[in-house]
């Protein structure tokens, strides 16, 4: 296993804790690499009971590709992301109400996390109508 798998092993344990404390607000994977079809994706809590789920957003770059949405628990929504990482995404961002985290892959594959100040107060369930 590289060193950026590790790493982002232990950035979802923070993930599973954030929602575990009702604090996961979202979580995006940014940072493309070069301009693949696959803009972002996106997962939002739906809900936060013991079979936590979530919304996961696929959102593409082209209008002809209509983006995805789908609900998973948060071990499904795990082996969901992991394929995409370092192939499509160098970061992956998780905001919470006490913490924002970013996890990045660097040009050697080398995973990291740096936390910030929260960027949302309070967490907001996504709707399956919603955007």
């Amino acid at each position: 296993m590289s060193s950026y798998q590790e790493v982002f092993i232990v950035f979802w344990k923070e993930v599973e804790k954030s929602v575990q404390e009702n604090r996961f607000a979202k979580l995006t994977m940014a940072k493309t690499i070069g301009k693949p079809d696959l803009k972002n994706i996106f997962i939002r809590p739906i809900s936060f009971d013991k079979d936590a789920k979530v919304l996961v957003k696929f959102r593409y770059r082209f209008r002809e590709t209509e983006d995805t949405e789908n609900e998973y628990t948060l071990d499904e929504a795990f082996t969901i992301l992991k394929p995409h990482l370092k192939k499509s995404f160098l970061s992956v961002l998780l905001f919470t109400t006490t913490k924002d985290l970013t996890f990045k892959i660097n040009k050697k594959g080398a995973g990291s996390i740096i936390e910030n100040y929260p960027t949302f107060n309070n967490v907001t369930l996504a709707d399956n109508n919603e955007d």
